[in-house]
């Protein structure tokens, strides 16, 4: 009897195993499913205000050629760089994602350019992908642990965390500070979907979050030919190296395990600025992270510091 039940103990964990690879294995396929070549429509339109008297913004609508390149590929870490074409010749460094397998370690954005650290149980992010967003210059944007979600012939996966203002609007708009990002990434037939739920949120210490609008996004991203995607695949060829040994900069500052800070300017420039000039130079290791440590500052120095 004994011997029966220590077999089917025994079985049934196999069966938890198998099922867990086979799992991890189809998440890793639909992350991997987002690499390619995309023509890319951006769809963002404001839905609810609860105030009255809140003007609704005009919708915002644009397209792009993107190309995503798996430039990690380990069992527990998948990293994807987005490269833009514009006017066919011209390529930008855009955003890249990271997805890491029941990561345990992540930085949320507060606000004010602050992200507050902390270390997530393991039970809490046991057989979930951590998505970590970065900014063009390999700064922090968000982050958020969930499932992949595969069932009906559906692949998708679900997260809500905050951010900074978009782009599209942190140059333009003061009325708020923060977005409540809902995100939901879809693998599709044509390629796949990025549909956002986002609240604009209003966030001061010590008070309660103020929302001030939501809105509806949709990023579609229609699969074509790799060739339409050449020229991004040639500069990232001959620039990759030097992003290699920023991101190992990077690494130095995430791995401190704190809450960072940035300020939003140095000597009259953002970040993104100096890391076009370090590039130029082909700066080592040390000086860029020398620069980094530049932009780093105390929380309560955040808000008004412009840099010297």
């Amino acid at each position: 009897m004994k011997k029966t039940t220590l077999f089917l103990m025994l079985m049934a964990m196999g069966t938890t195993i198998g099922f867990s690879q086979k799992k991890k294995d189809l998440d890793r396929q639909a992350i991997l499913d987002m690499c390619g070549c995309y023509e890319v429509t951006f769809k963002y339109t404001e839905t609810f205000a609860p105030e009255i008297d809140y003007e609704k913004k005009l919708d915002y609508t644009s397209k792009a050629l993107e190309l995503a390149l798996p430039i990690i590929d380990e069992d527990n870490k998948i990293s994807l760089q987005h490269l833009l074409v514009i006017n066919d010749s011209t390529v930008i460094k855009h955003w890249r994602q990271d997805w890491l397998f029941e990561n345990q370690a992540v930085y949320h954005y507060d606000k004010d350019n602050n992200w507050t650290f902390s270390t997530l149980p393991a039970n809490a992010v046991k057989g979930q992908w951590t998505q970590k967003v970065y900014q063009v210059d390999d700064s922090p944007r968000y982050a958020g642990s969930s499932s992949w979600v595969h069932v009906d012939g559906k692949h998708y996966w679900e997260n809500t965390s905050d951010s900074p203002l978009p782009r599209r609007e942190y140059s333009k708009r003061s009325d708020y500070n923060v977005m409540s990002r809902g995100n939901r990434q879809e693998i599709t037939a044509y390629g796949w979907l990025h549909e956002q739920d986002n609240d604009k949120v209003i966030r001061k210490d010590g008070k309660v979050d103020v929302l001030l609008a939501q809105e509806k996004g949709f990023n579609i991203y229609k699969k074509v030919a790799d060739t339409d995607c050449k020229v991004a695949a040639d500069w990232w060829a001959s620039h990759k190296d030097f992003w290699a040994v920023a991101r190992a900069a990077w690494d130095e500052v995430y791995n401190r395990e704190g809450d960072l800070t940035l300020l939003k300017q140095v000597d009259g420039q953002p970040l993104f600025m100096h890391f076009y000039q370090l590039e130029e130079q082909g700066a080592n290791k040390a000086q860029i992270l020398e620069t980094i440590n530049k932009f780093i500052t105390d929380k309560k120095h955040a808000t008004n510091a412009e840099g010297k």
